[in-house]
């Protein structure tokens, strides 16, 4: 599990940063990749890496701001022309199913695949199978904003390995059995309980990614926990008011979320396009008096959410 920062600006493209999307790679996990709002250009910051659209599955829309989601018609048609095959499945926003079907009508866009739209309510759950449930919230932006939480299933313990070749069990379909926690018979008739060899289950992981917000209650709920917040900053320390009257947050108030939410790791992103070079470390500067274990990011960087 994996989280590249395709776009990290916010409103309008820079010089050293794009506008918003993220990548959720789940490819070890279950072969595919998801997508957090795709602002203009995504499709040229994906050809910067190795990242393949056909791997896609699902789009995450947090709202309908252009600079989340005026990427969509070039990713969408472009992925035709790139091996996807594969059914595309998009949450976001009521409007979200006009806003793709107008440009596919206009543009007389073909598909080489299935698209499924799916407009959201105010919260609920919005995916959830035996691998992953993702939960929303609305937050509280200038139009509908949600914000998503990633929970990964717990997963079984691992054979421990040492312990069950000291019990003297051979390589083979016993191994196998053991490993699947039944109870097995050696060859000297000592029974053996597969429970006894498993080890601890392995917590799932949760990643929370919130749409443009003021500092809200539901962050707060959604970031519970979470091994990894990403959070807008769009302003800075003392810009209180201009945040609440553009219905933004101060990476002070993102830190204030991650400390109340009790999360691991706090990663501010929607960096306005007045904080260059050093300017922009202040913002980190401001989240980590409130929650050390901030970092500000920048296009193309990457996290790996190890076990």
């Amino acid at each position: 599990m994996e989280i590249t920062f395709l776009g990290t600006g916010a409103g309008v493209p820079s010089r050293s940063r794009n506008v918003t999307s993220i990548m959720l790679k789940l490819l070890d996990e279950s072969n595919e990749m998801w997508m957090f709002d795709c602002g203009e250009a995504t499709q040229h910051q994906i050809m910067k890496t190795t990242l393949k659209p056909r791997k896609v599955t699902k789009i995450f829309i947090t709202h309908l701001h252009g600079d989340h989601i005026f990427g969509l018609p070039g990713f969408l048609s472009s992925r035709s022309h790139q091996g996807g095959e594969s059914a595309v499945t998009i949450y976001g926003p009521k409007g979200i199913k006009a806003y793709i079907e107008n440009f596919l009508q206009v543009t007389r866009t073909s598909l080489g695949y299935d698209l499924i739209i799916h407009e959201l309510a105010d919260e609920g759950i919005v995916f959830q199978n035996d691998q992953y449930q993702v939960i929303y919230k609305t937050l509280d932006h200038a139009i509908q904003s949600y914000g998503y939480r990633v929970i990964e299933a717990d997963q079984v313990g691992e054979l421990l390995i040492d312990k069950a070749r000291a019990a003297g069990v051979p390589n083979g379909p016993l191994l196998g059995q053991l490993k699947q926690g039944k109870t097995i018979t050696l060859d000297d008739g000592r029974q053996l309980n597969g429970q006894d060899f498993i080890g601890p289950d392995i917590k799932g992981r949760i990643i929370t990614i919130l749409g443009d917000t003021r500092y809200h209650r539901n962050a707060v709920a959604l970031a519970k926990d979470a091994d990894i917040l990403v959070h807008e900053a769009t302003f800075a320390e003392g810009e209180e008011r201009m945040a609440r009257n553009y219905y933004h947050s101060t990476a002070k108030q993102a830190g204030l979320v991650a400390k109340e939410a009790n999360v691991k790791q706090l990663l501010l992103t929607h960096i306005s396009a007045r904080y260059v070079g050093k300017t922009s470390q202040q913002l980190e500067a401001d989240a980590k008096k409130i929650f050390h274990n901030s970092h500000i990011v920048k296009d193309f960087d990457s996290i790996n959410l190890g076990k």
